[in-house]
This record gives structure tokens, sequence and C-alpha cells, in this order.
């Protein structure tokens, strides 16, 4: 993630809350995280010599509750990274109406190169160093790029040993033997996926008539497309970091996954129980498929990846973002100018961070959901967040994205204005 996008995001925060009318003492209160933690994170490491990390959690704005957000580890995490996330998990967790603020953390480290007892180091490390700023109450860590639900239950633990007491609210994304969620594996795709299904009932389109093309193929990218096949969308683009795959003709998208997990790399491939057969494929480069004329182009990867270098370029009819910031601000008006739809990420992605709250309420209460309730859950939030993002739209001639902004900031002024701001002091 480059230096400026922080500023990036505070230039789209400032430019839509004027768009939408929001009281200047509001966004200027979100120009602002609350409070930035730093550390240095010492480390021993199995040859038995000490290394040093540098780790940032992000408070950004509590003003609807706790703050919550993921912890990533990656060799290109800085502060600006860290608080424009926390800054868009803010306007996130307001979209899908949760009691929370936006938080996020990270450490500067490449974890592949790191045995599995330094990345436990590691991450009791990172706790040490942020307990008095976490907590159930406070500040409630996640999984995110290169942390899993292993490395949540290190954490979970380490926490717990400094304050001597059983708290499996204090973290999200656990192991279900220690208090996680069912649901919680696919909910960012699972949520991108009932997004496009409400554009589908929008527009009257037919899913065997819509090609899809994902740049990403992790968890959520991975999830998005298994949920839209199954639904009869074609595939046709698939990628990770070292290329892309593409067919007209569509794959056959757990086959892919199946041989990403044995070769750790994307392969067209169909397969029949453990017999994988390669068809008939283009090689492309990432920024091509960014470019193919689809009818879905799913940004599940890094940000920025939609830019003034490329924008001339892009045909997909509806981008619908997986990944954080795939599009720079930049060429927000220009999509619009084009037609091309954008479910913004503060709501396409929003499905993680619903079902980490529904896991954060099954702790706090001591209770268990069915899958199947988590599933109901996620759509009945998903859903609504989505028709009031639409419904605005229609009213205001706004991108979707200006709309989920806009509902975002309502509710956050509401909050702020609840308090008395320089409207009610000087009457």
């Amino acid at each position: 993630m480059p230096n400026n996008t922080y500023q990036d995001a505070l230039n789209r925060l400032e430019k839509i809350g004027k768009l939408a009318d929001i009281n200047e003492e509001v966004v200027s209160t979100l120009m602002y995280p609350k409070s930035t933690l730093t550390a240095s994170l010492c480390v021993r490491m199995d040859n038995g010599s000490r290394e040093y990390f540098t780790a940032y959690r992000c408070r950004y704005n509590d003003i609807l509750g706790p703050t919550k957000g993921g912890v990533r580890f990656h060799p290109d995490v800085n502060q600006q990274e860290v608080e424009a996330l926390a800054l868009w998990m803010t306007i996130k967790c307001a979209v899908v109406d949760l009691p929370f603020g936006g938080g996020k953390g990270g450490v500067t480290v490449n974890p592949k190169k790191l045995s599995p007892m330094e990345v436990e180091r590691l991450s009791r490390s990172f706790i040490r160093a942020m307990a008095d700023f976490i907590g159930p109450n406070v500040d409630i860590p996640a999984p995110d790029v290169y942390t899993n639900e292993r490395i949540m239950g290190w954490m979970m633990d380490e926490f717990e040993a400094i304050k001597r007491m059983k708290t499996p609210d204090v973290i999200t994304g656990k192991p279900l033997s220690l208090g996680g969620s069912v649901g919680r594996g696919d909910a960012t795709g699972r949520g991108a996926y009932l997004c496009i299904k409400e554009l589908e009932k929008k527009n009257g389109w037919n899913p065997e008539d819509k090609t899809v093309a994902v740049q990403g193929f992790g968890n959520g990218g991975y999830n998005v497309v298994k949920l839209l096949q199954k639904d009869g969308y074609k595939i046709v683009a698939i990628s990770d970091s070292k290329g892309a795959i593409y067919s007209d003709k569509g794959f056959d998208v757990d086959s892919i996954y199946h041989a990403k997990q044995e070769s750790d790399k994307v392969k067209a491939v169909y397969c029949e129980h453990s017999v994988c057969e390669q068809v008939e494929h283009d090689r492309l480069s990432n920024e091509e498929l960014i470019c193919l004329p689809v009818d879905i182009l799913i940004p599940a990867a890094m940000d920025g990846v939609i830019n003034s270098d490329n924008i001339d370029d892009i045909q997909a009819k509806h981008i619908v973002e997986i990944a954080n910031g795939p599009v720079v601000s930049d060429v927000d008006d220009k999509l619009k100018e084009k037609g091309i739809t954008v479910v913004p990420d503060v709501l396409s992605n929003a499905g993680g961070v619903t079902v980490s709250y529904f896991e954060w309420v099954q702790n706090r209460n001591g209770i268990s959901w069915s899958e199947e309730e988590v599933h109901e859950r996620l759509k009945k939030r998903m859903v609504e967040a989505f028709n009031q993002v639409w419904e605005i739209a229609e009213e205001n001639d706004f991108s979707l994205r200006e709309s989920a902004y806009t509902l975002a900031l309502r509710r956050i002024e509401n909050a702020i204005e609840a308090h008395g701001t320089q409207k009610y002091f000087s009457r």
C-alpha cells in the first residue's frame, strides 16, 4: 500500500462529506485518528538471536462503540496504511450499522521468512505491547493479511495470561474450539456475493449470461466466485500474485482452488476426484485481467489497482470491491461518467467484520449460533445495508460509494450531534 493511501482516504472522505452536506465538525473529527500506538517488538529467533519488528495499532474513532479491526503481518505495513485501513473500518462498521468504531493493526514483517515458533513469539509479543491498548470493551483485533485463526488463538491466550482472566471476546476470528464462530471463514466472500445477488435483483439479469473476473484468489476472492458459480455465473478469469488465467468458456473454481492448495499456483485445470486435467486457457498479467470486458470485475487483492494509468481501459460493467481501496479516489468520477457501477469496499467486504461482531456477541453471552443462523443474520444485515445505500443513490443521483459514505457519515453525525456540536453550544 503506497504511503499516500491515507491522504487519498482523507480526500475521499472530505469530498463526499461536502457532497452529502455532512456537518463540517463531523468531517473534521474523522480527519484525525483518535490514537495510534507504535511499538518495537523484540522476538527471540530460533537461532538464539534477537530481532526487532515495528508494530502499530490504531483506534481511529469510537463514537459508535469499541474499535474493531484486523492485524496484518506484512513487509509493507506502515503507520499511514494502518490509519487508512482504520478509517475505512470506521466507515464500514457504520454502513452495516454495527456498534463498533474502526481500528487496525499490523507488524512490518515478512512472516514467510519466519518459522512457526517465531510467528508465535511475534504474535505474543504484539499482544504484550498492546495489552493496555486493546480489550473487549475498547478495541477488538481480528485476522487480516498473513494472520489466521491460529495466530488469533495465540493472541487471545497471551492477553488472558496477562489479565489473569478468560476473555474470549477480546479477539475474533479464533478457532472454533477456542470460541470462534461458524460462518467466519467465508464471511467476506459471502458478504460480497450477497451484494452481487442484490445487484442481480435490481437489474433483473440472468446469472448464466454474466461473466466474472476475480483478481486475487485468497479467502475472499475464492469464496465469492465459488458461490457465484453455483448460481450459474461464468468465472472466466482468476489471478494470484504470480499472474492470471483466462478462458471465455469459464473455469471450475473448486478445481483451480484444489490445484492452488497443492502447488501454490493458479492453474487452469479441471479436477475429478484426485485427477486434474489442464484445460485450454490464456495466460494474462494481473494488469490485463483488470481491463477485461467482463460483466463483473472483483478486485480482491491489492489496493490502488484501478487508477489514472488504466482507467480509460477499464471495460467491466460492474466492479465489486473485496480488497481495501482497490480504486483510487481520483478516478471515482471517471468511473461514474463511464456508467460503471462500483459496489465499494466499505459495503461489499463488510461480511467479515459483521460475522466478527456475531462472534463477539456470542462470546459475551456464552452462546453459540448454528451456521444457518449466522448465514441468515449476515444476509439480513448485508441486504438491508445494500438497499439503504441503493435508495440514497437513487434519490440523490449518487454513486454507490457516495451513498455508502453518506449513510455511514449520517450515522456518525447523529452520534456526534447527540453530544453537542458548535450549532448547539452557540445558541
